[in-house]
């Protein structure tokens, strides 16, 4: 748990009575009922210790993801798991780009390593660039961090782009770090990921979870995918050997069944992001294009506080490297769910007569 120190990110339900969080980038649809099933399912086998090898379940995340089960590592949770890689590889210095995610900063500050920043350009919607690889080129440290899509830009790097990263990478000894934990929810994003290079390239990590996919972020439930099998055995050395529970395991089987749920999910987000970004033109925020089932925008410095007071949380992103105060993200929700966001920003920019900063 957190003692004392301040939680920087979204899913802060227990400070506050919330009726609407648009803060954390979870499924629209929520927890499917085959997985809530599952876990029920699991009360019986609570006295038992856990698989500690997560058999069942890693031999299901093989199947899904079309690889080796012994590609497959998974962990108490996508943080867990960066953790993890982190103490593994323990580099002097590593590269990641902002506005990002920001546990990867403080995993690998943990383990004394000397952060660097790549700051991606507003002028291009904070898109990664090929302008990134001389930089990469001349880069003098042994880690690379990146989120595709990005949290939380929304922006997606395509293949291609990454294909030239991950050369230079192996080139320079760098080791690549991908966080893919939004492709499930993401336009076409099977073919974005990066899983036809694990066989080639060792310096390759990936990183899943079912969290936003599968609305399982209470139960704490993420995987890795590497051909580098003695970095996952070494990660595997650096947590305690039950740590992912039984209900966690059951619920993640049953979650990989869900692939019309998965669909559906797409489908609305497709077609919700589009009213919302289209919202939030419409009252005079900038809106950053987003790929997956989030969005990040500008729009008043208090847009957050004035939308508490109606028991809606959106997530600030001014702690975000990269961006400031005024900047915002917002999940993509059902129809009416962002009908009463929109409704709520537009009242409360009126009663306010509140303005975009520039």
């Amino acid at each position: 748990m957190l003692y004392e120190t301040q939680n920087p990110h979204g899913g802060d339900l227990y400070s506050r009575k919330i009726l609407l969080d648009f803060s954390a980038n979870i499924n629209p649809y929520g927890t499917p009922q085959a997985v809530k099933d599952a876990v029920a399912g699991s009360v019986d086998a609570l006295c038992h210790y856990p698989d500690p090898y997560c058999r069942e379940l890693v031999s299901a995340i093989a199947e899904f993801e079309g690889v080796e089960e012994k590609q497959v590592f998974c962990g108490n949770g996508a943080a867990e798991l960066i953790f993890s890689c982190c103490m593994a590889l323990r580099p002097r210095k590593a590269l990641v780009l902002s506005p990002c995610f920001s546990e990867y900063e403080t995993a690998l500050k943990v383990f004394g390593t000397e952060v660097d920043h790549y700051l991606l350009r507003r002028e291009d919607g904070f898109a990664l660039t090929e302008a990134f690889l001389p930089y990469l080129r001349s880069y003098r440290g042994q880690v690379l961090m990146l989120c595709n899509p990005n949290n939380p830009t929304g922006q997606v790097t395509g293949r291609d782009l990454l294909e030239d990263i991950l050369a230079v990478c192996r080139e320079k000894r760098i080791f690549l770090f991908v966080d893919e934990c939004f492709l499930d929810l993401t336009e076409d994003g099977e073919a974005f990921s990066m899983k036809p290079f694990l066989k080639k390239y060792s310096n390759l990590l990936l990183l899943k979870a079912f969290t936003k996919s599968y609305g399982m972020a209470g139960l704490r439930l993420g995987y890795c995918l590497s051909g580098n099998r003695q970095l996952l055995h070494t990660m595997g050395c650096q947590v305690q050997p039950w740590n992912v529970s039984i209900p966690a395991q059951n619920a993640g089987i049953a979650a990989l069944r869900q692939q019309d749920f998965l669909e559906m999910a797409k489908k609305t987000i497709s077609e919700q992001r589009e009213v919302l970004h289209r919202g939030l033109c419409r009252l005079g925020m900038e809106v950053i294009s987003s790929k997956t089932n989030y969005i990040l925008f500008r729009g008043p410095r208090d847009l957050r506080e004035r939308l508490l007071e109606e028991k809606i949380q959106i997530r600030s992103c001014a702690n975000y490297i990269g961006l400031s105060e005024g900047w915002f993200r917002i999940a993509v929700k059902l129809p009416e769910e962002n009908s009463k966001l929109l409704e709520a920003m537009e009242k409360t920019l009126k009663e306010k007569e509140l303005t975009v900063d520039g």
